[in-house]
């Protein structure tokens, strides 16, 4: 049967050659526009890379079709190696004449094909080369289409203030993409005060064995908080050495860039297993039915197209490649490029490589196209600044296995927050109350301690510091004073600071050594801090950096005490001191000695018998202390020292009157001893506390022997030694600082005083390492903790009770009466005025009466003529007229009995006189007595009116 013929109509015919023409037309009016592209096809970024870039162009043509350009992508594999990429740059520039190259992946390879890119002007547009030492500004063809690593510098230094790590040690890998991000976490972690101690580098040659060298280095360090910057292959094996080193337990903190958290579908599962309670931080991809439907599409395509790949979810380089072939394709069609090539240079007999390939025609033109696009991509909003990726927001991520969970946000204007929409501004926060709970490695929700603080285990003075253990858990429970005092500093942080307490005990749970040896292992890094009753000193400043003082300071002596009884009878004695008295007796004696030299010539109260002299000498002397003497003085130099004397007595008399007064009515105590100079000098023993650093003040500072001390512990023991006295296996007195003798004393006050001098020292203080940034956040902490006078009281009622605290020390204290030392003054004053009165007196006698002796005999020898001189002394001034009067009141002449007497005349005073000399025999005393000048009849005064 024969087949028929087929019959096309005309109208048909016609419609197809139309049809077939148009097609023709459209495609020689495309312009083909070379683009070399240049990944690591082995790697699990550049295997992604590669399927995203295809589905681009694809996904980009089939929405633009009527655009005039299309791209055609020329692929090299660079084999990981810097060579090999450079090697593939030049081929596609030399033999395809490309006018873009998207790549290379690493940044190690993206510095040298920069250069490259700006000696050929052929723009370089990377979407994972993150390196923040590649940038626009040394090469103006470089184009970042991915994130800076630096951009995450400021959310990851948020997240470690936020949880309070004051040291954080960065482990990186040794590469371009490592090292470049190192300067910038170091200034980020200045800025918030987090110390640096070390900074683990690891190459990429390094094996197993050497890993785990410097992960033990590390745990020996006593390091627990760590940031991770590697890739995943280096930082897969890192992690999985460090479970096994112990280091992804309870305690430990671990934080991992965004080029690590990006990449984590890949790892193995038992990878992911020891990642658990890391925390992460990559870039927040915003959510989008496009997106969803394009990773969808993604995971058939990338299945079929290899189905041996490892890899199960799209990532952000993935997403960034795509997004990058769009923004080219963008640029190039704005650009207008058509016909373009390179442009030769001049002579062509040049050897160079890069001189022969010459100029991209199009080069300038068309880098300009590709800063200015702008779109909205799968990874969110493209638009770059300055040839690099905008940062927009970052998550905060913490892995529990193979699953991430969001813990927050961080964005540039509000910080840290749980919610990246919320509604109204948001002012800026580092608070961890902004993100939700991480687990923690050891699969907990308890914060790794950050602080190790090292406590003292005391026997006694619990007040200040208690260590117990929980009888359930066999934790230590530390409570007491300087405990809470810490407590309410770390509250007062302008940030959180996680501790805790580590007694320093021994495996039977007894104190592990002195205090100086607790501070010792702050150097020996096994503390980060030591929290008690620790005293600031010269010697342990050295080699630990103290906080300011937050008690009281100063070391002194308590000694026991015993009564003053009031039943002693010899207590009116103990008003003024054995030195005070036996200086007031002296000066007693020598003003009556004065006095008689002063008066004994004119009056005849001071004349008589040498006993009676002596007699009237002391009585008169003595006598001002208690009235107004009987006897008058004629003298006015007597005058003029009793004035002085009087003064003086009146003060003494006072100062007793005073000081017996209260020792009658107020109850007192006498030290046992109040200087340290007889204790040392007599040898007797002395206490100090236990394991304090008081036994090397004694014996450095005070020059105790070693032989003659005692230590103890508790204030009982302190009141059993005290107690005993120096003859009863006890000591003569305890050295201690201000803080524990006032607690001794409120238990003990009645029996026992702090006396003595008060040598300086600091107080306590917090300790910590020398150069740790924490101490003056903690001072300043500390002074607005001591400043408020309300919160100090609650915590010393709180550890020392409301007991009864003992008098004033100062008011019950007796140093045995009165001392010389304060009336030295009175002292010198009226010595100086008797001795001035004698003088002057003394020398006019002898400058009156010593040419006189010298009329003598010239033979005579010079002691018969001081003895002569002394007789004539001691007979009476003929001169005194008051004397005359007197002899004459108490002894009266009867007119009968004197011959040739002349008649009594009154003076101007109304006291009677002879005008004449008596006569008759009258020797010795009387002779003087009687005497009266030749002037006195001569010159007779005119009759007293009365």
């Amino acid at each position: 049967m024969a087949i028929p013929k087929q019959k096309f109509t005309l109208p048909f015919f016609t419609l197809l050659l139309v049809n077939l023409w148009s097609k023709q037309m459209v495609i020689m009016a495309v312009e083909i526009i070379p683009i070399g592209v240049v990944l690591d096809l082995n790697s699990t970024v550049g295997e992604m890379a590669e399927s995203c870039i295809s589905m681009a162009v694809s996904d980009f043509y089939a929405v633009n079709a009527d655009f005039k350009t299309r791209l055609a992508l020329f692929t090299r594999d660079s084999s990981s190696d810097v060579v090999a990429a450079t090697s593939s740059v030049l081929d596609l520039m030399k033999n395809e004449q490309v006018h873009a190259i998207i790549g290379p992946q690493k940044s190690s390879q993206a510095k040298f094909v920069t250069e490259l890119g700006g000696k050929v002007e052929v723009p370089i547009v990377s979407f994972s080369a993150t390196s923040p030492t590649l940038s626009a500004t040394q090469s103006k063809y470089f184009v970042r289409t991915a994130q800076d690593d630096s951009s995450q510098v400021k959310a990851i230094a948020s997240i470690v203030q936020a949880y309070g790590w004051r040291e954080i040690v960065p482990i990186f890998e040794d590469t371009e993409y490592g090292n470049g991000l190192v300067p910038f976490l170091l200034e980020a972690f200045q800025e918030i005060d987090t110390r640096v101690p070390y900074g683990s580098r690891i190459p990429l040659y390094f094996n197993d064995t050497q890993i785990m060298r410097e992960l033990n280095k590390l745990k020996a360090m006593q390091k627990s908080i760590f940031l991770v910057h590697m890739s995943s292959s280096l930082g897969s094996r890192l992690f999985l050495l460090a479970k096994d080193a112990g280091m992804m337990s309870e305690g430990y903190a671990w934080l991992v860039t965004a080029g690590l958290s990006t990449l984590l579908d890949p790892l193995r599962s038992e990878v992911m297993d020891s990642m658990l309670g890391v925390l992460g931080i990559k870039p927040h991809i915003p959510t989008s039915k496009r997106l969803e439907t394009f990773k969808s599409r993604w995971s058939k395509n990338f299945t079929i197209s290899k189905p041996q790949s490892k890899i199960n979810e799209l990532n952000l380089f993935g997403l960034w490649a795509y997004d990058t072939v769009w923004a080219l394709a963008m640029a190039v069609e704005k650009a207008g490029i058509v016909h373009s090539r390179y442009v030769k240079p001049n002579t062509s007999e040049s050897t160079v490589d890069f001189a022969a390939l010459g100029k991209s025609e199009t080069g300038p033109r068309l880098l300009s196209s590709i800063l200015s696009t702008k779109f909205q991509g799968l990874s969110g909003d493209f638009h770059l600044a300055g040839g690099e990726r905008v940062p927009a927001a970052f998550e905060v991520l913490n892995l529990i296995g193979k699953a991430e969970r969001v813990l927050g946000y961080w964005t540039p204007e509000s910080g840290l927050s749980r919610n990246l929409h919320s509604r109204g501004k948001i002012a800026y926060s580092t608070s961890k109350n902004r993100l939700k709970e991480p687990i923690w490695p050891g699969d907990t929700t308890q914060q790794p301690k950050s602080l190790r603080i090292g406590v003292p285990r005391r026997t006694g003075f619990h007040e200040f510091i208690k260590v117990e253990w929980n009888p359930e858990g066999d934790k230590p429970i530390v409570s007491g004073f300087t405990r809470d005092v810490f407590v309410s500093v770390i509250e007062a942080l302008p940030f959180p600071l996680p501790y805790e307490f580590i007694p320093f005990v021994n495996k039977n749970k007894e104190s592990a050594g002195t205090y100086n040896e607790l501070l010792d292992q702050i150097k020996l890094k096994n503390f980060d801090a030591v929290v008690g009753d620790i005293t600031i000193t010269a010697d342990r400043s050295t080699y630990v950096d103290f906080t300011l003082p937050f008690s009281e300071s100063g070391i002194t002596m308590v000694v026991l005490t015993k009564r003053y009884e009031r039943e002693n009878m010899w207590i009116f004695l103990k008003p003024l001191s054995p030195e005070l008295w036996l200086t007031t007796g002296i000066a007693f004696i020598f003003t009556g000695l004065v006095v008689w030299v002063l008066e004994h010539r004119e009056n005849k109260v001071f004349r008589g018998k040498p006993a009676q002299q002596l007699g009237t000498t002391l009585w008169f002397s003595f006598s001002t202390l208690f009235f107004a003497h009987r006897e008058k003085v004629v003298n006015n130099w007597t005058r003029f020292v009793l004035i002085i004397w009087i003064f003086v007595v009146l003060i003494i008399s006072q100062s007793y009157t005073a000081s017996l007064a209260s020792i009658l009515t107020v109850k007192r105590l006498q030290p046992t001893f109040v200087d340290v100079k007889e204790i040392r000098k007599n040898g007797y023993f002395i206490g100090h506390q236990k394991n304090s650093f008081v036994k090397d003040f004694l014996v450095k500072r005070l020059n105790f022997s070693d032989t003659v001390l005692r230590e103890y512990s508790t204030p009982e023991e302190y009141h059993d030694a005290l107690s005993n006295g120096i003859y009863n296996d006890g000591v003569a007195a305890i050295f201690a600082e201000i803080p524990y003798i006032k607690r001794f004393l409120a238990k003990y006050c009645s029996k026992f005083q702090m006396v003595g001098p008060t040598y300086k020292t600091d107080g306590f203080g917090f300790a910590f390492p020398l150069g740790s940034p924490l101490v003056p956040y903690i001072s300043r902490a500390i002074l607005n903790v001591t400043e408020d006078k309300d919160k100090m009281e609650e915590i010393e009622r709180r550890n020392f009770g409301g007991e009864a605290t003992c008098l004033d020390q100062a008011a019950m204290l007796t140093s045995g009466g009165l001392g010389i030392s304060s009336f030295g003054g009175l002292f010198i004053i009226t010595g100086v005025a008797s001795m001035s009165a004698l003088l002057i007196y003394v020398t006019k006698f002898l400058y009156i009466h010593w040419p006189a002796s010298n009329t003598m005999d010239r033979e005579r020898s010079f002691y018969s003529r001081v003895l002569e001189l002394a007789k004539h002394f001691d007979k009476a001034d003929p001169s005194a007229h008051h004397l005359n009067r007197a002899e004459s009141r108490v002894h009266p002449v009867p007119s009968a009995e004197i011959v040739g007497a002349s008649p009594h005349i009154d003076d101007a005073r109304g006291h009677s006189r002879t005008s004449s000399e008596g006569s008759g025999d009258i020797t010795g005393d009387q002779a003087h007595d009687n005497h009266t000048p030749q002037s006195s009849a001569a010159n007779p005064e005119p009759p007293h009116t009365q």
